[in-house]
Parts: C-alpha cells; sequence; structure tokens
C-alpha cells in the first residue's frame, strides 16, 4: 500500500481499486489528531482501513509524533492493535 501525506489537504491518501481513501488530520505541537476517514461510496473493507492506519502509525513513530484518535473507529483499532498504544499522549486512555 502506497500512503502519501498530502499537507497541503491534511490527509493521508491512498488508492483502492474503489477509489480514493483518505484519513484528515491536524497537528498541534508534537501531536497529529486523526479526525476523519473519507471513503468512496459502499467501501466497506474494514482490514483496508486497519492496513491503512498500521501505516499511518508507521509514519507517526518515524516521525516521533504522538497520535490522538478522535474518531471511535480509531479508538477501536487502538484497541484491537495495543501495540501502538506507546503513540498516545500521556493522560489518554482508551
Amino acid at each position: 500500500m502506497e500512503v502519501k501525506d498530502n499537507t497541503f489537504a491534511r490527509q493521508f491518501e491512498t488508492i483502492t481499486e474503489k477509489g480514493l481513501v483518505t484519513i484528515e488530520y491536524s497537528f498541534q505541537e508534537k501531536k497529529i489528531f486523526l479526525t476523519k476517514i473519507n471513503v468512496p461510496d459502499s467501501f466497506d473493507d474494514e482490514v483496508f482501513i486497519s492496513n491503512f492506519l498500521k501505516e499511518i502509525m508507521a509514519i507517526a513513530i518515524e516521525r516521533k509524533l504522538k497520535v490522538v484518535p478522535i474518531l471511535p473507529k480509531i479508538v477501536v483499532f487502538f484497541k484491537k492493535n495495543s501495540i501502538y498504544k506507546e503513540l498516545l499522549p500521556p493522560g489518554i486512555r482508551l
């Protein structure tokens, strides 16, 4: 999976056979807030979204960022993938 960081649009992007999938973000200090997931109509591949989020976690690790999940779907991702809980800022509990 190729993930592009579109800093102008403040979103991570990847292409599926059904179209563009994006995860919007905002920055504050050394934290990245994942704010919205956009998928094409009739797209329901949760495994793909999970893999996309894993790629974003790798980017956060590389950039030494803490990740703040805003969406319930991303909170569920953190609960299912406890290896990424170290990326949560102090004081954030899921």
